[in-house]
């Protein structure tokens, strides 16, 4: 349980970490990242774990992704409404767990093999995986077009998991089955993997007008768009960052449209295979932070 100086969060955070998993802190008795940039600035380090936890009594968040885990989080239904589509019910499914062994029993493949468990406050179950390797696995939710089915969720490359020892409406997290990390099983892998993108094209920008301006914005605008469509597999999401920022400056300064920034970026993201959303959101954080230093094209 959570004790009020934090000692026990604090614990939990080097414990994971211990672990080679990458930690930071979540808002208090939340599950909301307490950072900005929680992915990339997720650490194993001890000492600045042990510093970010003596300023509060943090929630333990894991960044999946860089810390090569798949975590696969059964759901359960929270209110009398909730319950499974007819497709689900017909199996006599009532969670996830039930969801993921009729998964199992449809592709003729054993259950996930024992792995380290985590009990979420609402009586869910989070399984931890080894990510494959080479796999820029992502995140899935429910019965969306690649979820793998109700009250299913997985987190990957761009999620984060809240970990043992934090709480949320007053209930903890607690590990209840703690054993080594198993890799994740090859069907699931299948059932993960995204499918694969269309052939590229470049993504580029013609800017109206002549001149040095106009040829330093086209410069600048196709050099950011770059950026995200040449970034690796881990590497999308900063980069998409990285380059609204950028342009965020020159929107600010007036140089250029925020619709159209959004919508080139947009486009870029797409094309290496983020979600949509995802994308959004990240555009409109660099945009804002780009925005705190309006940038000008001299005449």
């Amino acid at each position: 349980m959570p004790h009020p100086d934090g000692s026990a969060q604090l614990a939990a955070a080097l414990d994971a970490a211990s672990r080679d998993w990458r930690v930071f802190p979540l808002i208090p008795g939340d599950k909301r990242p307490a950072v900005s940039n929680w992915e990339t600035r997720a650490t194993a380090d001890p000492d600045r774990i042990t510093r970010a936890w003596s300023t509060a009594v943090f929630n333990v968040g894991i960044a999946t992704g860089p810390s090569g885990l798949v975590v696969i989080d059964l759901d359960r239904p929270k209110h009398p409404g909730d319950t499974p589509p007819a497709a689900w019910a017909e199996h006599g499914v009532t969670d996830g767990a039930d969801v993921l062994a009729v998964l199992s029993e449809r592709h003729g493949q054993p259950l996930p093999a024992d792995t380290y468990t985590v009990r979420t406050w609402s009586g869910g179950t989070h399984l931890y995986y080894l990510a494959p390797e080479g796999e820029p696995l992502r995140n899935t939710a429910g019965d969306s077009a690649r979820g793998l089915g109700w009250k299913v969720d997985t987190r990957a490359w761009g999620g984060l998991v809240v970990g043992a020892g934090s709480t949320f409406a007053g209930r903890p997290y607690e590990v209840i089955r703690n054993v080594p990390v198993a890799p994740l099983p090859g069907w699931l892998t299948d059932l993960l993997r995204p499918a694969p993108l269309p052939a590229q094209t470049p993504v580029t920008v013609a800017l109206t007008g002549h001149g040095r301006r106009t040829a330093f914005l086209r410069s600048a605008v196709n050099g950011e768009v770059e950026r995200v469509s040449n970034s690796g597999p881990h590497e999308h999401n900063n980069a998409l960052y990285v380059a609204a920022v950028a342009l965020g400056q020159l929107v600010a300064g007036g140089e250029l449209s925020e619709v159209d920034v959004s919508g080139w970026l947009l486009a870029a993201a797409l094309q290496v295979g983020q979600g949509e959303r995802e994308a959004r959101r990240t555009i409109a954080s660099g945009l804002r932070a780009g925005a705190r230093r309006p940038r000008t094209v001299a005449a």
